[in-house]
Parts: C-alpha cells; sequence; structure tokens
C-alpha cells in the first residue's frame, strides 16, 4: 500500500521529468491530479529543503540539482551495483544486446541496472521499473533457485497475469520451466511478457542475496542466439562464484 504522501512526492519529481519545464502551481496539481492547497503545502516543503526554486514570481517551480547530488552520492556507492556494472559492460559488449541486473522484490522483479545495447534496434528500460515475476526471464531464474516452500509461498502473491499467448499461465506451470530451466544452466524469457521481446537469465548469489542477470533484445535475435547467450551468462556466473568465494582468477 503507498504511503499518499510519498507517492506525491515521486509523483511531483516524475512529472517535471516528463515535462522538462518550469510548471506553475496550478498546472502542477492537475497534472498530479491532487488539490492546489495540497500541492501548494508539497512545493513550500520542498522549497524549504532546498529542492525546488521558484523560477520567477508566478513562472512556475523547477527542481534544483539537490536531487540529482543526492542520487549520485547513493549511486557511487551502490556495493552491488559497484562490483557488477562493469562485468555487465563486459557481457553487453560480447553479446551485443541490452543487459539487466535485477531481483525480485515482494511480488515483483525490480531492475537495479541496466547498460544499453548500441544496435539501433533494441531494448530500452530504467532502473527501478518493475515487472512480473512470472513472465520475466530474471524472475524465472531467480524463482528456479528458491526452496519448494518459498516458491510456493511467492507463488501465491502472482497474479499470473497472461500477457500473451506464451506467458506462464499458473505455478505448476512455472514449477516445471525452472525446473527445466536448472537442468540447462539458464532462464528464458520467449515473447512472455511482449510477442517482440525475449531474454535469457541466469541467477547468482552476491552476498548471501539472489540477483538476477539477463540478456535482453528482440524476439528474434534472441530465438536464434539464446544458447549462445546462455554460455555467456553461465561464464559470467562462475567469474561472479568465484569472485563471492575469493578467488581471483578460475582455473
Amino acid at each position: 500500500m503507498d504511503v499518499k504522501l510519498v507517492a506525491r512526492t515521486l509523483d511531483l519529481f516524475e512529472r517535471f521529468a516528463t515535462e522538462q519545464r518550469p510548471l506553475p502551481l496550478t498546472e502542477l496539481a492537475r497534472l498530479m491530479d491532487v488539490p492546489v492547497s495540497s500541492c501548494l503545502a508539497l512545493a513550500r516543503t520542498l522549497v524549504s529543503r532546498g529542492y525546488l526554486y521558484e523560477v520567477k514570481k508566478r513562472g512556475g517551480y523547477y527542481p534544483t540539482r539537490r536531487l540529482l547530488q543526492l542520487a549520485q552520492a547513493i549511486d557511487a556507492v551502490d556495493p552491488v551495483v559497484e562490483m557488477l556494472h562493469a562485468r555487465l559492460v563486459a557481457l553487453r559488449d560480447a553479446t551485443g544486446e541490452t543487459i539487466v541486473l535485477g531481483k525480485i522484490h515482494d511480488a515483483a522483479v525490480v531492475y537495479l541496472d541496466v547498460v544499453e545495447s548500441f544496435k539501433a534496434i533494441r531494448y530500452i528500460v530504467k532502473p527501478g521499473e518493475l515487472r512480473p515475476v512470472h513472465a520475466n526471464s530474471i524472475g524465472k531464474a531467480i524463482f528456479g533457485e528458491l526452496s519448494a516452500q518459498m516458491q510456493s509461498t511467492l507463488a501465491g502473491k502472482l497474479g499470473f497475469e497472461r500477457m500473451t499467448d506464451r506467458t506462464t499461465a499458473d505455478f505448476a506451470a512455472l514449477v516445471e520451466q525452472t525446473s527445466a530451466a536448472r537442468q540447462r544452466g539458464w532462464s528464458v524469457n520467449l515473447g512472455e511478457s511482449a510477442p517482440e521481446l525475449s531474454a535469457v537469465a541466469i541467477a547468482v548469489s552476491v552476498g548471501g542475496d539472489l540477483y538476477g542477470i539477463s540478456v535482453v533484445g528482440p524476439t528474434e535475435r534472441i530465438e536464434k542466439q539464446q544458447h549462445a547467450h546462455g554460455s555467456e551468462l553461465l561464464r559470467l556466473k562462475d567469474e561472479i562464484d568465484a569472485q563471492e568465494r575469493g578467488v581471483d582468477s578460475i582455473v
């Protein structure tokens, strides 16, 4: 359940990111679908904390760089992203496709880092976006590493929404798929969330917690290269496992 004030604050910054211009109070309230009085109270609080400023009298509000500086300070020392980012870049260069790092939070996969492909037609997504576990390669890769009890508990939170005719339909099908994926070494999402989009993924343990790394791109390319991408992902998994064990190189 969302906390209303927190949700409104995030909505405010997201509106500025979308509009990319100063916004008068009345327009900001309209875009956020909140009363002008509530928007004014929020804006005044953010001005007093240095996150917004008034461009000119009745000329609209705009965010200062304070939020950016805080975000950069936080991002600079993210322990997992900092450790894995260079490896994700190398994987992007090896596969030519977009690489995503994510983990399961509650009943969804949250994307933590994204390294985009250089190809003209590619998968574009931003860190912080959420995806359904049952129709996502990272979700399925991590799900396959969970105990039977943990799988059952997680499955109870999933709606198993049918997104395409390939979407995993229920708990039994998800267990069957992920069991086969563990034998193969990697999980796939072949047009399950969108017909034109597919991915190959592995689960890795970092600091005792499970994360997923996926190679994502157009279905036609991923289907043809899934075994090659799977091999690259398994090589990366070996490197990360060795790093977690404190081994400098894999013999």
